[in-house]
């Protein structure tokens, strides 16, 4: 494993860090990493981490449920029920702005949320670099899921990251890359954990939304705001992702206390994820947020 430390903030641009929290990966490697906090904006970011080349080791597990469709355990399980609701949601949200045309999900995973846009018209494509869930992507999908944003030169009318600019290395040049498929008039949704929500502040180091090694970014409202505006990108909505909340302590929870009976787990985290949707209720500091944005 080849690690590499960020040195320039990409928010900002400086060249102060702090630390700011020691996280351990519990998905796969069970090794501690580093979060640095910049000392001009705020922003965290994993650092060292992994480079390119080394990253996708840290994927290679059956517990990464995005990559590997699993459904084994009672996690997979109710990641499949939520994601199984939110899929219809999330189409209607997008049916605010846009009633239909094409659409590009960059970090499309094993493809669900594509095959469910066609079901209503969309015209789809996805992007997705883990070959395992590109291969059940496109079995599922029957259309384009490319391995590189590259390989395509279309311009879509709605961009889609599902919990996916956290795990890109170059998040700038990346955001330029998305911003040149977007058409003049198209929309950017961009899902992110939020690191100063409530459960995060609870659960701490615990907190799953961390998941270092492959979450290299860390975002709060204020940082996500400043990236969008850099790249020239107005910001229309910010939509609260409010089961997240829940999931994410069901995580944490069994990251903390591995050996508690499930039952007591997924009380605690139940308890936990309605008092963070609740305390976000006046703070607009949820679990996840979507960014919905278009081009200036």
């Amino acid at each position: 494993m080849t690690l590499e430390s960020v040195t320039v903030c990409p928010i900002c641009d400086s060249n102060s860090f702090h630390p700011f929290l020691t996280i351990r990966d519990y998905t796969v490697s069970q090794k501690d990493f580093q979060l640095q906090q910049c000392s001009s904006c705020s922003f965290v970011v994993t650092s060292p981490r992994p480079d390119q080349d080394s990253i996708s080791e840290f994927y290679k597990s059956e517990k990464y449920i995005s990559h590997s469709g699993g459904r084994k355990t009672l996690m997979d399980k109710v990641y499949i029920q939520a994601r199984s609701i939110t899929l219809k949601w999330k189409h209607e949200l997008i049916s605010q702005f846009k009633k239909n045309g094409s659409i590009l999900d960059y970090g499309c995973g094993t493809g669900e949320f594509l095959h469910f846009m066609q079901t209503k018209n969309w015209k789809g494509s996805g992007v997705e670099p883990s070959e395992t869930a590109r291969d059940k992507a496109l079995d599922l999908t029957k259309t384009e899921i490319f391995e590189h944003l590259k390989s395509t030169k279309d311009k879509f009318d709605v961009i889609t990251l599902w919990h996916v600019l956290e795990h890109v290395h170059d998040l700038n040049k990346k955001i330029i890359e998305l911003i040149n498929h977007l058409k003049n008039d198209g929309i950017i949704f961009i899902a992110v954990p939020n690191h100063e929500s409530a459960d995060a502040k609870k659960y701490k180091n615990f907190w799953a939304g961390y998941d270092v090694p492959r979450h290299l970014w860390h975002f709060s409202q204020s940082n996500m705001k400043q990236l969008l505006f850099k790249h020239g990108l107005h910001l229309l909505k910010t939509e609260p992702m409010k089961l997240d909340s829940y999931y994410v302590s069901m995580l944490s929870e069994n990251y903390k206390n591995p050996n508690a009976a499930s039952l007591t787990s997924m009380t605690k985290a139940l308890l936990s994820g309605f008092q963070s949707n609740n305390l976000a209720r006046k703070t607009g500091n949820y679990s996840s947020l979507i960014y919905i944005a278009k081009r200036s």
